[in-house]
């Protein structure tokens, strides 16, 4: 079951990896610093969802 950390974090993944290559195609560094950080903000709120949904599983 996925529940909705999960979600946002896959979701925030993708943005940043968006934000990331626009920022490189562009030139433009901090919009690819942001997309770096998004996608690290994106895997950690993921786990999180990972480590939740595990533990309602051996609940």
């Amino acid at each position: 079951m996925v529940n909705r950390d999960q979600v946002v974090g896959v979701a925030k993944q993708v943005k940043g990896s968006v934000k990331q290559a626009a920022g490189k195609a562009t030139g433009n560094r901090r919009l690819q610093v942001e997309g770096v950080s998004e996608k690290i903000a994106g895997k950690v709120r993921k786990a999180y969802g990972d480590v939740k949904d595990k533990v309602r599983k051996v609940l």
